[in-house]
């Protein structure tokens, strides 16, 4: 009796304990576990040390709660000790690290007036393993909304940072309303401000005010009256793009412009733009990069949105385009002066060529600003001159190596860096316990080929065949599993469904 009962208890604990084995391996996208975790895989932390592995990573709820790292020999005979969870990855042979950063991003739901789903640009962004988005200008009421969706869990998308256009009108035209703005701003729930074309006593009013109750700034400078050394004087949090450094260089104080130049004549504008950073004195620039160094102004260069410049042919050709570029976006990539950044009018060789010369002295820039101890993020631009979201910023990686720096130093750059320049480098950024678990599991090594990190795949020889693999197969934002392929077959999905309705209107006309 005692035999069949032992036998009988040991029948149901091994059926139980399949059962809830084969419950582990499902996982649910879109679904937060009690305690999920990441099995045996190499991880990169955000703080630009180098890759390490095999780990366990054990996450409770929508924090990291541990790190284990295994012995490989102990894991190949079985002896590992491992932790339990609710659900598992199997995360052998792959790499994880920190969700990615997006320092630069636009949450748009329309282009040019023409509606376009706000899901395809927060579906393209989780594809691409992005799990948290500054947006610097969007539809502020809209997107402050959307970032407490997402906050809660209700919404597939990166966490928000909503940095608040400061130049909504009325335009504050004296230091009073600047300050009054900001206050304002504030008020409103603002996570910081994104400024743009701006006189010295608002900026500095602005900043001022800004500092005071707490809110980071982010400078888009233009060809204005203040550059990278008001930024360094008032203390901008970073300066976006590179408009204003070389600017600050210059020893005439100003570009050499034709007089038939028309900055709000954009052909006119990202022409010339293509001809500064070789106006800029070396030296002259060395001690701006210090300025900025030392008063802590952070630099988001977004070489990605201006890679069109450089080479229009490869931005109008990107493969994806195929089954992802949504009909809206298409429309609005297309050359029109009345689209930002559609300028390509009579775009020349000669143009290409003194951007390519632009972009070997900006890099150039950039590591000098790393060695001396500046502060760099990394951002995309998207929805504005051939790029797509999520897209633009693992480009932003690729051209990050280019620039010279190692890929551990890249990664930094996506993820603790720009953690810092949100002010959450105790929170995000980083594969540590006790951050929150914001993470992603890629199909390869993304030290070697960040192109793995496309959602679209690549595809490698192995014993003489061509096989399909890379991409994001696991986007876990707040401790929220998104599955990559999933995602990537929605977003295809809304980009048939808005092709086959404007076919059916035009057959209709």
């Amino acid at each position: 009796m005692r035999l069949r009962l032992l036998i009988a208890i040991l029948t149901l604990s091994l059926i139980t304990s399949l059962s809830f084995a084969q419950t582990r391996q499902k996982i649910e996208s879109g679904k937060r576990y009690p305690r999920l975790v990441i099995r045996g895989a190499m991880v990169v932390d955000g703080n630009g040390t180098p890759a390490s592995g095999p780990k366990d990573i054990v996450i409770e709820g929508n924090r990291i709660a541990e790190v284990v790292p295994l012995d490989p020999v102990a894991l190949k005979e079985g002896r590992a000790r491992r932790p339990e969870g609710d659900a598992e990855i199997d995360a052998a042979g792959k790499y994880v690290l920190p969700g990615l950063i997006n320092a630069h991003g636009h949450v748009q739901d329309e282009r040019g007036g023409v509606a376009m789903p706000v899901d395809y640009c927060l579906k393209l962004w989780l594809a691409c393993g992005i799990t948290t988005v500054r947006d610097v200008g969007s539809d502020m009421k809209k997107t402050l909304a959307l970032r407490e969706k997402s906050a809660r869990g209700e919404v597939a998308a990166p966490r928000l940072f909503v940095y608040a256009l400061f130049a909504q009108r009325p335009t504050p035209r004296n230091a009073e309303a600047a300050r009054a703005r900001v206050r304002e701003l504030k008020e409103a729930g603002a996570d910081g401000i994104k400024i743009l074309g701006t006189d010295r006593d608002i900026l500095s009013a602005m900043l001022d005010e800004a500092h005071k109750v707490g809110l980071r700034v982010a400078h888009h400078v233009g060809v204005e009256e203040t550059n990278a050394w008001d930024d360094i004087k008032f203390g901008t949090t970073t300066i976006e793009h590179w408009y204003g450094i070389p600017d600050a260089a210059i020893p005439s104080g100003r570009q050499n412009f034709p007089s038939t130049y028309n900055y709000n004549n954009e052909v006119d504008r990202f022409r010339y733009a293509g001809r500064l950073w070789r106006e800029a004195d070396w030296d002259k620039l060395m001690e701006v990069l210090d300025g900025m160094v030392e008063s802590g102004v952070a630099w988001d260069p977004t070489m990605v949105i201006y890679e069109a410049s450089r080479d229009l042919q490869r931005a109008q050709s990107q493969p994806w385009f195929a089954d992802l570029l949504h009909p809206t976006l298409e429309d609005y990539f297309r050359p029109d002066p009345a689209h930002h950044g559609s300028y390509f009018i009579g775009w020349s060789s000669t143009d290409e060529v003194f951007w390519k010369e632009n972009y070997r002295i900006w890099m150039r820039a950039l590591r000098e600003f790393e060695q001396r101890g500046g502060l760099i993020g990394a951002g995309e631009d998207a929805g504005f001159i051939y790029q797509m979201y999520g897209f633009g910023l693992i480009r932003e990686l690729e051209l990050h190596q280019e620039a010279g720096f190692h890929p551990l130093k890249v990664i930094q750059h996506a993820t603790g860096n720009n953690a810092r320049i949100l002010g959450q480098q105790e929170n995000l950024g980083r594969v540590r316990a006790g951050f929150a678990a914001d993470l992603i599991v890629v199909n390869g090594n993304p030290l070697e080929n960040f192109k793995v990190l496309y959602p679209t795949g690549i595809e490698e020889m192995r014993d003489g065949k061509a096989v399909k693999t890379g991409g994001v197969e696991w986007t876990i934002k707040d401790g929220i599993p998104y599955h990559g392929p999933t995602l990537l077959a929605e977003v295809k999905q809304m980009v048939t469904k808005a092709r086959a309705e404007r076919k059916a209107k035009a057959a209709q006309r």
